[in-house]
């Protein structure tokens, strides 16, 4: 094989004439061009722990420290208050050296411990600086007078231009909230869902924990808080998803979707070449901290980047009782699936990055292929869809050596996974949108068999240009991906481009070594294990029904002319949605972030309030216009509350996760924990951020509008809702269920939304002076 000679630098072979050996100079130079590239990198990571060890504080700092010391001894006086003397009189090498160069050292020593004493001060009064929550309790106009303060004080302190992970010291830790204080908001929260006997119930269940097991699970709860980064994060990547044993495609695993309107190139290799190189660019920003730190939107509040850590070359290893996130330091390839073939791509050469050109070049040759797949390759992948405990037993027993472990390795260290699909997708013909159903469901979950999904991510580039991605949920949540994906499109669309016939730009190195077709030895064993995961997939699969659909009546700035939140008016419009579709009201989730905190993660917004089924009520009543209006906004104002809570580590149900493990840990069944943790999440609703990086402009550039993404039902007998608010003026919807159940339908659902947001504006827009304005503004646009 042409392509395994490549691979080695030197052969011998031994002859009755002595030995003789071949030196294969152009692999000993990519030898050297890869090894010069490693060790570019360990110097630049070396390099970036010492700028961000010492942040808030810079390196150039410690010199000012010096030659300040230095210049107060040359004048005769002594700022250390006789520190330097003491020094000076413990120094090992004090009888080698003169008494002014005694002098000299000890005052570098001195200055040294001056320096890190400042950066410890620093750092910790920017912790206490960003402990502060109050502000985002604070209505627009009636700023207390300590967040006025506040404000230049972390501009100060994070004024310099700080890497990825400079911040990550400096940010608090979660805070583990009192019991009572979570029991009470619990309780709150299960008002509006329950009859009053059941509520009688759980408050005495709640007051006899609180009383009893709560105070001594708190104990265990608040000491683990005390040595852990995060007293959540650990627990809730191991028990929620890593000791899942259920197929995590469809139930764990989320899609991101391409443009809406726009492909720019039709050409599936080109797209795949300037998608591939994109995400790479990408990685060396993370590699090299080049990436700004997220923000809270408007602010200069810091969020934690931890989960960045771990976006490439990161796999889910299956295990009997629990999975495990593998993560390399580095990977020169991609893997590559097409047709039932699995390909590795190197995209480095001599220590350079391949152009997009010379990528799609590459991935054209894996188009152009006519090799058919071997026995067992074409459905393998369909291992990683199914239950977790057989894929494990494969693994282990078919996967470990061989040939077959050295293909595997090629996948699981691969940087990221690639399909390449021989379907179309998009909003394309005579049905847009049930073809752009169709599309979320490819990307959720494929033919089963042809995406990855124990990889970090899995890009799907389609025949017609259309793209998309895949995402495994254990390592990170939808915002870090959302940002990893904007960046993608932009780079790709503005930044790479194409050429005028759809080609990637740049020039090819026409002697570039073949992508490298992986073998297989597939036993007849795996194979039928494949089949089994793959019908159980397919079960799961057929009984998914997504719905994706644009609301173009408005956006939020209609929203934000009426003084509330957008995303509050969305979560109302959703419970009135499902009073409408279901006839009642039930236990809604909305993620909210915890990344104010180091390691921070999600926490749940209970969107189902006592406010929201009384203004829900009145309005489906007909109640008078400006009794419905009062009641809605207190119903918003009392979500943002929620939102804020958990935002700022008040949540509830990450705290009550937490002390049920303690409980398993130690041995002890808690009635109320038990009940609190079973029950479903019928409507489970998320928020896709848009526009994070603002690498362009989308006003100038309204067809660039993303669709956001995607995933699965949490409850069979529930729906899951995500969107995306996009510009000013359209709001897209993903909404899924199970066909299984025969009182759900996501598209029946969808028409319940996109009416209950109309009904929302339409009460508003009674109002004359909200209409007056409203109509003004739609004048300045058309």
């Amino acid at each position: 094989m042409a392509e395994a000679h490549q691979a080695v630098a030197f052969q011998f072979t031994i002859t009755p004439e002595g030995v003789d050996l071949q030196l294969s100079y152009q692999a000993l130079s990519h030898i050297y061009q890869s090894g010069l590239r490693s060790w570019k990198k360990r110097i630049s990571r070396m390099r970036n722990s010492v700028i961000k060890g010492v942040y808030p504080a810079s390196p150039s700092s410690w010199l000012f420290v010096v030659i300040a010391i230095l210049s107060t001894l040359y004048m005769q006086s002594d700022p250390s208050m006789g520190l330097i003397a003491k020094i000076q009189e413990n120094l090992p090498l004090s009888l080698s050296l003169s008494s002014q160069g005694q002098t000299m050292v000890s005052a570098l020593v001195f200055s040294t411990l001056l320096w890190l004493s400042l950066i410890l001060t620093l750092r910790f009064c920017l912790k206490l600086l960003l402990s502060y929550h109050r502000w985002m309790f604070e209505q627009h106009g009636r700023i207390s007078t300590a967040t006025k303060v506040w404000v230049p004080l972390v501009r100060l302190l994070s004024g310099r231009k700080p890497l990825l992970y400079s911040y990550q010291t400096s940010l608090p830790h979660l805070p583990v909230p009192p019991i009572k204080d979570t029991l009470q908001r619990y309780l709150l929260s299960v008002r509006p869902l329950v009859d009053d006997e059941g509520f009688e119930r759980l408050t005495k269940l709640a007051a006899e924990f609180e009383r009893n097991l709560g105070s001594r699970l708190q104990r265990y709860l608040k000491l683990k808080a005390l040595w852990a980064t995060n007293y959540v994060s650990d627990w809730w990547e191991e028990y929620i998803y890593l000791r899942g044993r259920n197929p995590i495609m469809v139930n764990s695993n989320y899609y991101g979707m391409d443009f809406l309107y726009v492909t720019p190139t039709p050409l599936q290799a080109a797209r795949a070449g300037n998608t591939i190189t994109a995400l790479l660019l990408y990685r060396r920003k993370v590699n090299r901290e080049e990436l700004k730190p997220s923000r809270v939107p408007g602010t200069v509040i810091p969020l934690c980047a931890a989960q960045c850590e771990r976006m490439f070359n990161t796999t889910r290893i299956p295990g009997e009782e629990t999975d495990v996130l593998q993560h390399w330091q580095d990977s020169e390839f991609v893997a590559v699936y097409n047709r039932g073939r699995f390909f590795r791509l190197w995209v480095y050469r001599a220590g350079r990055l391949l152009s997009p050109r010379e990528i799609q070049f590459q991935i054209q040759r894996i188009l152009d292929d006519p090799s058919p797949p071997l026995p067992g390759e074409e459905k393998l992948g369909a291992l990683t869809a199914g239950n977790r405990v057989p894929w494990a037993h494969i693994r282990k027993q078919h996967f470990s050596s061989g040939v077959n472990k050295r293909s595997l390795d090629c996948i699981e260290k691969a940087a990221f996974f690639v399909t390449l699909d021989d379907q179309e997708e998009g909003m394309m013909g005579d049905d847009p949108e049930g073809n752009l159903d169709r599309y979320a469901k490819s990307l959720l979950h494929g033919k089963c068999y042809d995406r990855w999904f124990d990889k970090s991510f899995s890009v799907v580039v389609y025949k017609n240009g259309k793209n998309g991605l895949n995402a495994e949920h254990s390592w990170a949540d939808a915002p870090t991906v959302a940002h990893l994906w904007e960046f993608t499109l932009a780079t790709d669309a503005f930044q790479l481009g194409y050429t005028t016939d759809g080609n990637c730009r740049g020039e090819v190195e026409r002697n570039l070594p073949p992508p490298q077709r992986l073998s297989w030895e597939i036993p007849a064993e795996v194979q039928e294990q494949a089949v089994a995961s793959l019908t159980v997939a397919q079960t799961l699969a057929d009984d998914v029904d997504c719905h994706v659909f644009p609301f173009r009546d408005f956006g939020k700035g209609r929203i934000k002319k009426l003084k509330m939140s957008p995303d509050g008016f969305i979560q109302l419009a959703l419970q009135l949605a499902y009073y409408r579709n279901r006839g009642g009201f039930c236990l809604t989730y909305e993620a909210s972030m915890t990344r104010l905190f180091r390691e921070g993660r999600t926490e749940t917004v209970r969107s189902c309030s006592s406010e929201s089924c009384d203004f829900v009520r009145a309005l489906d009543a007909g109640e008078q216009p400006e009794q419905c209006k009062k009641l809605f906004r207190q119903a918003v104002e009392r979500h943002q509350n929620l939102y804020r809570l958990a935002m700022t580590g008040s949540g509830i149900d990450r705290h009550l996760f937490c002390l049920y493990v303690v409980s398993k840990y130690l041995g002890v069944e808690s009635p109320f924990l038990k009940e609190v943790l079973s029950e479903p999440w019928r409507l489970s609703t998320s928020q896709t951020p848009v526009q994070q990086m603002e690498l362009f402009d989308l006003v100038n550039h309204p067809e660039y509008i993303s669709l956001g993404g995607g995933f699965g039902p949490v409850a069979d007998d529930g729906y899951g809702v995500s969107y995306i608010i996009v510009g000013d003026n359209m709001i897209n919807f993903h909404v899924s269920c199970k066909h299984s159940f025969s009182e759900t339908d996501s598209h029946k659902f969808g028409v319940h939304i996109s009416q209950a947001l109309r009904d929302l504006m339409n009460l508003f827009s009674t109002d004359p002076k909200a209409t007056a304005e409203a109509s003004r503004e739609d004048k300045k646009r058309m």
